[in-house]
């Protein structure tokens, strides 16, 4: 072997890299801890624990200033992995270290796994309505329908990304293209009629609702209580030429307009996941404690539609009682004021059960190490205390 390939092995399985690796993970959470205050829970995983670096901006450029959670537990499940399979021979004396070690690097997947994969919505539903998508609680799209044909909507959804990107889309299903002019993460729409002093200057879009409204940037909240409300500018660009400049967002409702003999309509939406199934509010209950407006209870019972409807079924969702069901769970979340309309939290993580498999091995493998260590101080301690025969 090499000194360069050895000097990369010994770097990797060296419990000095080990406790290195757990310090930073230990000052990360510290710093992820009290910039939480700032950032909210959701913004804090993403900056801290979902990235590679935690970057801080100078101007307009990230700078990486700390590693983050991923590449901290990047590198701790390899020192671990390659520790074990370089330094610990597998004996069944050592049998409960496997146990444990193997329970942590499942952990460690676990974690990873679900910050790749773990998908949360949100389905509000108005008793008596049917429903099959939810929503985001962050993600926003652009949503351009064909609504042409009265029994069937065509629906192109463009992430919100793409438009803060900057860069022109151009979809087959389009005829024309969509250029993004501006984009605010955050935004307050105010009526041009109601400000004078503004409404002297020509609109920035020239098409649709945006003609009655002046749209002006706000600082992003972090805050998980409130939503930020994007809002952009963007121009329809055909081959004849523009189609004007419109104004999309979350506070205007659809915008309609037509363009080679059909009918289009502008969205800009919370992102939706569309489902193989329906659900049906049939009752939303809110149970007080009597003589009081103390919250008691509140469920949602629900029609499951499945496609073929061989599933078909009523549900109860109320506290600490979710739904189950195609790889999803569906919570009681909250309602509204009018208590005719439930609000459920859409939840898929399919790598929910991977803690708990890791919980169950390093248990196990704790107690087998200790049981193996108390029977050999068991066993050496009746040897101690055994006296030798006499020698004759």
């Amino acid at each position: 072997m090499s000194p360069l390939v050895r000097g990369f092995r010994d770097f990797f399985v060296s419990l000095k890299l080990t406790i290195v690796l757990l310090a930073l993970s230990i000052l990360l959470i510290f710093a992820a801890t009290l910039d939480q205050v700032n950032l909210g829970i959701w913004a804090v995983q993403q900056k801290y624990f979902h990235s590679l670096f935690v970057l801080w901006r100078v101007g307009d450029i990230p700078i990486p200033v700390f590693p983050g959670g991923y590449l901290i537990g990047g590198l701790l499940m390899i020192n671990l992995v390659w520790a074990q399979l370089t330094r610990f021979k597998f004996t069944a004396k050592k049998s409960g270290i496997w146990l444990t070690h193997i329970g942590l690097i499942v952990l460690l997947l676990g974690e990873l796994f679900s910050g790749l994969w773990q998908e949360e919505y949100m389905m509000r539903i108005d008793e008596g309505q049917s429903k099959n998508y939810a929503e985001s609680y962050r993600l926003n799209e652009l949503a351009v329908t064909d609504v042409t044909d009265p029994d069937f909507d065509n629906v192109v959804a463009i992430p919100e990304s793409r438009l803060s990107g900057g860069e022109s889309i151009q979809h087959a299903k389009l005829p024309f293209r969509i250029v993004p002019k501006i984009y605010y993460p955050n935004a307050d729409l105010t009526e041009r009629a109601k400000n004078p002093a503004g409404s002297a200057a020509p609109a920035l879009a020239t098409a649709g609702s945006g003609l009655s409204y002046d749209a002006s940037p706000l600082p992003i909240s972090y805050n998980d209580k409130f939503r930020n409300l994007p809002a952009a500018f963007i121009e329809l660009v055909s081959p004849e030429g523009s189609l004007g400049t419109w104004l999309i967002s979350l506070q205007l409702k659809s915008q309609r307009f037509d363009y080679a003999g059909r009918t289009w309509r502008l969205d800009f939406r919370s992102k939706r996941s569309y489902k193989p199934f329906s659900l049906t509010l049939l009752k939303f209950s809110f149970d007080r404690y009597a003589g009081t407006n103390i919250p008691k209870n509140y469920s949602s019972r629900l029609k499951l539609n499945s496609p073929d409807g061989h599933d078909d079924r009523e549900v109860l969702i109320y506290m600490n009682n979710p739904l189950r069901y195609a790889g999803l769970t569906f919570y009681q979340s909250s309602f509204d004021n009018n208590e005719t309309t439930t609000i459920l939290q859409v939840v898929r993580n399919p790598s929910a059960k991977l803690p708990y498999i890791a919980c169950i091995l390093m248990t196990l493998g704790l107690v087998i190490q200790f049981a193996i260590h108390l029977v050999a101080f068991m066993k050496k301690r009746r040897a101690v205390a055994t006296p030798k025969s006499a020698v004759p």
